[in-house]
């Protein structure tokens, strides 16, 4: 496999990408649904995954009535997640791998996320990893989020490389749909979403891990 085009920047999703948080999201929301009395189930948060807190406020309020208490909910699951990522917090396998060789091709890259600003400053810091990305596009830094194209057409203006020369990698399908609307070569590697057959239409390449990129970026180089 090629890529069509020289990649002259790489952009990162951060959950389930480049953070192992995605299983500790769904495991705090499917507990925090039994507190509430209701059946929240792993399909359910793989449906809201790469979506932002008021897009699944919207989507429990359609699924649990309008007087779910959305507030009170995110606020438990969101306890849970803290104490849940206090106790451990993992990278992605081949994580410093491939930052590492883009530090030794001097290649900018950024992080298009639809979390916080902060969330990314409290948990990459812990690995001292937000000084290793040239810029970081969060929820507040867009108008419209994942499956838009906007995070990352944000991404490629603050490295200033052109969206069709960047390389985007993402687990999630809204996150493959922005990448690939704004116009970014575009890798999954799949964390809880298997990719479908229009992932792979959108997608150069589906990775099992970080690894299998760096190997792609290793053999284009």
């Amino acid at each position: 496999m090629t890529f069509p085009r020289g990649v002259q920047a790489v952009v990162f999703d951060m959950d389930g990408l480049l953070l192992d948080t995605e299983t500790v999201y769904q495991a705090a929301m499917i507990e925090a649904g039994q507190a509430f009395g209701v059946d929240f189930t792993a399909a359910t948060y793989a449906s809201m995954v790469g979506k932002t807190n008021p897009e699944c406020g919207v989507m429990l309020r359609e699924l649990y009535g309008a007087s779910f208490p959305v507030e009170d909910y995110f606020a438990r699951t969101w306890s849970d997640v803290e104490t849940l990522l206090e106790a451990e917090v993992r990278l992605k396998t081949g994580v410093m791998e491939i930052l590492d060789y883009l530090d030794a091709l001097a290649i900018p890259r950024a992080i298009a996320t639809s979390n916080s600003r902060q969330s990314v400053d409290r948990y990459l810091g812990r690995f001292d990893l937000v000084r290793r990305f040239h810029a970081v596009v969060a929820n507040a830094d867009v108008a419209r989020h994942k499956p838009h194209p906007d995070p990352y057409l944000e991404a490629a203006r603050r490295l200033n490389v052109h969206p069709t020369l960047c390389l985007a990698l993402e687990d999630s399908h809204p996150g493959v749909r922005a990448a690939h609307a704004a116009g970014m070569m575009t890798i999954m590697v799949p964390d809880i979403l298997d990719p479908t057959e229009e992932m792979h239409d959108k997608c150069v390449h589906i990775a099992h891990s970080l690894h299998v990129v760096l190997d792609l970026l290793k053999a284009a180089s």
